[in-house]
């Protein structure tokens, strides 16, 4: 399929991972690392530039400069592709391949949600020959061709196409519920509904009307909202009588917001889950894993994991993933377990149902029980 013109995509990409507790502490959520070979953010950019689309908009909302120095550093090396940072992408085309030494003062507030992210950068998001806006979030776990979504939504006119997916309707309560009439259209969007009364729930990407997404921006700026898409936008949109279509996703999707769905999605991994929608064609600064199984896995000391090829093992692994750089110590026993890039398992440690971060702190996780509870495959 050819590229689609006419669409800015944008890449939403804000948040402290305060409910990672220790796996979010000091470090931007988006940059979690995941999978064994890449970070969070990875999975949206990596989705975008195989769905032929030139560029993404970051639309961040903190610690800015961080962000921008790493997607730079990874994501813009290669031609065809580039993240685009609004206000000052300038200062990053100059630098090259290396990192500008200052940054235009910044002249717009900290922004308050997702949908303020979209008004102050009003000016990078709109006008020229863009017809439609692509928004995309940097936490969530999927590959995905977007071009489809966009070939739908022009064909139906709509003014929104959402992305939703089928779940067990006991989960609902953790996302966006959505509810569809007969001919397609949006009839309900409840924001995490106390009582769902639909098992569809919106997967947090999808494409607007360039047009009809500036005007609802501008009428709800000013006003006493939340700033936030999924609970000012898509209600204003939908009480004003627009026609919002939706778009199923078919295949795995993961919202990791906490540690322990963090956790439960990488003992999926280790049990056989989708590693085919791990990116790892785009992290030059990581190792590709292999996969150890049956009986020579277990002549190495790794049973049903995902570990790096560099990783130097005295001890016993099992049903966990590893990050390149991870030590095991001799008679070390790690189970059930997610093992940050470069941690080290002393001699002798027994690790069960844990996150080991680089520093080496074992953050505990409990009900690890439920590997599938409130994931979408």
């Amino acid at each position: 399929m050819a590229e689609p013109s006419g669409v800015r995509a944008v890449l939403l990409a804000g948040g402290e991972g305060r409910r990672m507790g220790p796996l979010g502490a000091g470090r931007l959520k988006p940059l979690v690392p995941y999978g064994g070979v890449c970070r969070l953010i990875d999975f949206s950019l990596a989705n975008a530039r195989a769905s032929g689309l030139g560029e993404v908009l970051l639309l961040s909302q903190y610690e800015e400069r961080q962000l921008m120095d790493d997607l730079h550093r990874v994501w813009n090396r290669a031609d065809g592709f580039r993240v685009h940072f609004g206000p000052y992408d300038d200062a990053y085309r100059s630098a090259g391949d290396a990192l500008p030494r200052e940054l235009p003062e910044r002249t717009w507030p900290a922004e308050r949600g997702t949908a303020d992210a979209l008004i102050r950068k009003a000016g990078h998001v709109f006008g020229g020959d863009r017809e439609q806006v692509l928004v995309l979030h940097a936490d969530h776990v999927y590959r995905f061709d977007y071009r489809p979504l966009i070939r739908e939504h022009r064909a139906s006119g709509a003014a929104l196409t959402i992305a939703y997916q089928r779940i067990e309707r006991r989960w609902v309560h953790l996302f966006g519920m959505v509810r569809f009439n007969r001919a397609g259209r949006l009839t309900e969007f409840v924001e995490k509904p106390a009582e769902p009364t639909s098992d569809l729930v919106f997967a947090a990407f999808c494409v607007f009307d360039a047009a009809v997404l500036h005007r609802y921006l501008e009428k709800l700026d000013g006003t006493d909202w939340q700033h936030d898409i999924s609970r000012d936008v898509i209600p204003a949109m939908l009480a004003g009588g627009e026609d919002i279509r939706g778009h199923e996703v078919v295949g795995h999707w993961e919202d990791i917001g906490t540690v322990e769905r963090y956790h439960r999605a990488h003992l999926m991994l280790a049990a056989g889950g989708p590693r085919a929608a791990l990116p790892v064609e785009r992290m030059p600064r990581t190792v590709r894993p292999r996969v150890d199984r049956g009986w020579v896995a277990d002549s190495l000391g790794v049973v049903a994991s995902l570990v790096p090829a560099d990783l130097v093992n005295e001890g016993r692994v099992e049903h966990s993933v590893l990050f390149p750089g991870v030590r095991v110590g001799e008679g070390a026993r790690v189970r059930r377990s997610v093992l940050l890039p470069g941690a080290t398992v002393s001699p002798g440690q027994d690790i069960d149902s844990a996150v080991v971060l680089e520093n080496g702190h074992v953050q505990r996780v409990e009900d690890t029980a439920a590997v599938t509870e409130g994931t979408r495959t």
